[in-house]
Order: structure tokens, then sequence, then C-alpha cells
């Protein structure tokens, strides 16, 4: 009876000996950490506009939504929420998840007919990878950012239904999709594509409406976009947005949606708060970039290996998931929270550290915080050869 839990320990003992122990760090509201490791890029998970927003339909609907979008948990706040990012997007309709998880596995199934290839870029984020899997169709995975390989796949489908699916801001390195050739390559295939702009909503494009926009593919009929409400917007969940017809289908079908409680009211009313001040937060997006040149500068200039990010995601390499582990403890010892990213999350088997740049933060508390991880930093990961 017990031999299940002797296979699991077996399991975690194998775990640990490769360096991949994973440990949750609760934390107190005001911990004191400077924050490298959490995605709210504009500091808007704090804003009192946005607090007040969420304070407001807490009172007036409760703590939950009491039931699924199609039962009860439909409200005001979601219809509100929903037709702003429409209009912030560019596209005819959208449609809020409980999660951008689910976001994402409720948008692929969806755009599955019989004979779909689904062509996905090899450092997808984990919830295109399964989206890809339960949807059921047949997936090729194709070398990172290679339009030519994604062309090739779709050239040796002839006649069949297809979807190129990627991020725009890539979650582990921060660089940016070739959008625009991959569109191209879509379009003369007859294909549909497929962008999580997770890591771009609210950081780049025109009035931050993402990377999609800043392509100039808003509001494409061949264009799905998916992204998470956690990240630049600081609450939860995650939408769908693209033509009224798939929104409805969603609606209809995406079991996703169906049968997954709403997201909170609350937080919808707080994220349509976040949203707003978005739109106007030029500034902010442009005191985010100054922080990511000021960061990649000092890293690089101590020696280490980092990506050149497109957006405000930073990639430090790690000798090893040992020694990843090791100094983002260091880092946190210092009080400085950071990012640890080590196989299977890495799509390449390489250790980094992830640095998120958040305009929230202080600027001298940031600016100490970088400091802190040049100092942390194992000596095999200086003098090495920096790529970009």
């Amino acid at each position: 009876m017990a031999d299940w839990l002797a296979a699991l320990d077996r399991r975690a003992e194998l775990r640990a000996k490769a360096g991949l122990t994973r440990r949750l760090h609760p934390r107190p509201a005001d911990d004191g950490m400077t924050d490298l490791a959490g995605n709210d890029y504009l500091g808007l998970a704090t804003h009192p506009e946005v607090t007040a927003a969420a304070a407001a339909a807490l009172s007036a609907y409760g703590l939950g939504a009491t039931g699924s979008r199609l039962v009860r948990g439909s409200t005001d706040a979601h219809q509100a929420l929903e037709d702003e990012l429409a209009r912030w997007l560019g596209t005819d309709g959208s449609l809020v998840f409980s999660s951008g998880y689910l976001a994402n596995l409720g948008a692929l199934r969806a755009l599955v007919r019989p004979r779909t290839l689904l062509v996905s870029d090899a450092h997808n984020h984990a919830s295109l990878i399964d989206g890809c899997r339960i949807s059921g169709a047949e997936t090729v995975v194709t070398a990172h950012a290679d339009v030519a390989a994604v062309a090739a796949a779709l050239a040796a489908a002839p006649g069949r239904p297809a979807v190129v699916v990627t991020e725009s801001i890539f979650s582990v390195d921060g660089d940016l999709a070739p959008l625009t050739r991959l569109h191209a390559v879509a379009r003369r295939h007859g294909a549909l594509l497929l962008v999580d702009d997770a890591h771009g909503l609210g950081v780049t494009g025109p009035a931050g409406a993402g990377a999609v926009a800043a392509a100039g593919l808003a509001g494409e009929p061949d264009v799905v976009i998916t992204a998470t409400l956690s990240k630049a917007l600081g609450g939860a969940g995650g939408v769908v947005a693209g033509p009224a017809e798939l929104v409805r289908h969603l609606v209809e079908t995406g079991r996703t949606f169906i049968f997954d409680t709403a997201l909170p009211p609350a937080v919808a009313a707080g994220v349509h708060a976040a949203l707003r001040l978005s739109r106007a937060g030029d500034g902010l997006r442009d005191e985010l970039a100054e922080r990511v040149a000021l960061a990649v500068g000092r890293l690089r200039a101590a020696g280490l290996v980092v990506s050149a990010p497109d957006a405000a995601v930073i990639s430090v390499t790690a000798p090893g998931p040992e020694a990843a582990t090791a100094w983002a403890a260091a880092c946190r010892d210092r009080g400085v929270a950071v990012g640890c990213f080590r196989p299977p999350s890495t799509p390449d088997s390489r250790s980094r550290l992830r640095l998120t740049v958040s305009a929230g933060v202080p600027r001298a508390d940031f600016e100490r915080a970088v400091d802190v991880v040049v100092e942390c930093a194992p000596v095999p990961a200086r003098d090495t050869e920096v790529v970009a």
C-alpha cells in the first residue's frame, strides 16, 4: 500500500541529486525584500487606484464569483474588463478566464479541428506545451524563433488546417519572437497565428497594448492573442482575444471556461483599473526600459552571461542547477528576491537566474539589488563569453 509513497520518495531523491529540489518560501505582506522575481512590471499591484477598485468590488460582490461564468459567475465587472481589453488589444472581442494557463489550454483546444497541425516554438511556456498536448492535435516543435523551420513544417502539410503557436516575449530569456515574419509565413500557408502576449502586454506596443500591436497585427482575422492578467496588470486571470466568432465558440464549448469558477469580481475590477493606468503609462514604460538597460550593462560589465532582453525579463546564466540555487539563496539572504530557473523548467537544459524588472521598485533599491546579484555570482559564471 505504501509502495507508491516510496516511489515518490525515490523520485525526490533523484531530483535532489540533480540539484532540482524545489521549495516554497511563504512571505508576509511586507517582507522587506527587493523584488526582482515577480512580474509586477509597472508596479500596479499595489497602486491605490487598483486596490481601491478591488476593495469596492469586494464589498459589492463578496469574496468570490460563486459560480462558473455561465451559471452565476458573470458580473458587470467581468463584462467591463472584457470590453476594455478588446478595445485595448484591437480585437473584436475578448474572454476572461480564471488564469492565463487555462486561457491557453482553452484557446488551443478551440482552434483544433480534424487533421489540424500545431507548429510550436521550442521555447514556448508550459501552458502552451500542455495546451498542444491536451488538444490531441499533431504537434511539430520547431527550433526557437526559426521562421524557416515553421515554413518548412507548414509546407510539409499542404491543405491541412494549421496553427503557429508562439510567445511574444519569451518567458525564460525575454527575447521577442519574429511576429511579423511568423504571421507572413502563416498567412501564406493559410494557417492561424496564436500569440501568448503575457510578457508583452502592458510593457510593449502603443499605449502598452502588447507585442502583437507593436508588430502591426492587432485585429488581423488570422491572429489570436492570449495573455495573463497577472503580470504588468498586477492581478490574476487570463484572456483570449480575437474574432467575435472565436469568443462565441469558447463561451459555448470551452471546457476550461465553462467548467471553472469565474475570476473573482474584485480581481476583475482591480485589473480593469490597472488596465486604464497601463494605457496611460508611457512614463512607466520609459522608466522600465532605462532600468533594463542599466541592469544589463552592469551584469555584462561584471562578466556575466546575460540575454538581450526585448522587454523586462533578463536571463543570467548559471554554471548549473546547484549553482543557480545557491546564487538565488545568497541573493535572498541579502534581501533580494530573484527567479531561479532550472531544468526541466528551461527549454535548453541551461540553468539561469531570471530577473524581472519593475518600475514599482524604488530606483535606489533596484540598483542596489542588481549589485547584489553581481556580488553573489558564483565564480565560474564570470569571465565567460557574453551571448546576445
